[in-house]
């Protein structure tokens, strides 16, 4: 049996239009499932039972905190997007490759999973023992794809810390994870139905 060698394996940047949708389905499920088994291991270690952390509020308050951030987080996107240069966003192409050419239901289907799976994860267990800045610093660092624009990392920081913000001011996780389904699902939707110019 031949050993496989680490030190063999590079990455290398790929082009959007050589991965096939299948592949990039592949990846983004695998991923998710990947942050929520990691955020699960985490809140094991930190003795806290997921049900309770993901456990459904009783008041209606925490819609408001995650209705209200995602309206103000789309508004300073649509505003960013017609000051700044598009090369300036520049994501690579991902989105639109992910989200151009989907059935509407797998849109949502994909805002829900990585909503839940991303708050589970970073706001859930890792903003638990790092707190909101530096979760939102390891938020921004994963969102890789961003990193070499200093707008659209500077603003997934930004977008983050508010995640991270109205956590703690509602004390229920359902709050972030609204405001994440909300600005994917938006952001998806506007992503499919744009008019090319």
């Amino acid at each position: 049996m031949k050993k496989f060698k680490f030190g063999k394996v590079k990455i290398q940047r790929v082009d959007p239009a050589q991965i096939d949708d299948r592949l990039l389905l592949i990846n983004l499920y695998f991923t998710q499932g990947l942050a929520l088994f990691i955020g699960l291991i985490i809140l094991f270690f930190q003795k806290r039972n997921p049900l309770t952390v993901l456990k459904f509020p009783q008041t209606p308050e925490f819609l408001y905190w995650g209705v209200g951030l995602a309206g103000c987080m789309l508004v300073i996107d649509l505003l960013l997007s017609k000051i700044v240069l598009e090369e300036a966003l520049d994501d690579g192409g991902i989105n639109t490759k992910l989200f151009q050419a989907r059935p509407v239901w797998h849109i949502v289907l994909i805002a829900f999973v990585v909503s839940i799976c991303e708050e589970l994860l970073f706001r859930g267990a890792i903003q638990h023992g790092l707190g909101p800045y530096w979760t939102s610093i390891l938020f921004a660092v994963i969102h890789i794809r961003y990193l070499k624009h200093w707008i659209p990392t500077g603003w997934v920081f930004a977008s983050s810390y508010g995640l991270g913000f109205i956590y703690v001011q509602t004390g229920t996780l359902w709050a972030p994870i609204v405001c994440h389904f909300l600005i994917d699902l938006i952001s998806g939707l506007a992503i499919k139905y744009r008019r090319e110019t």
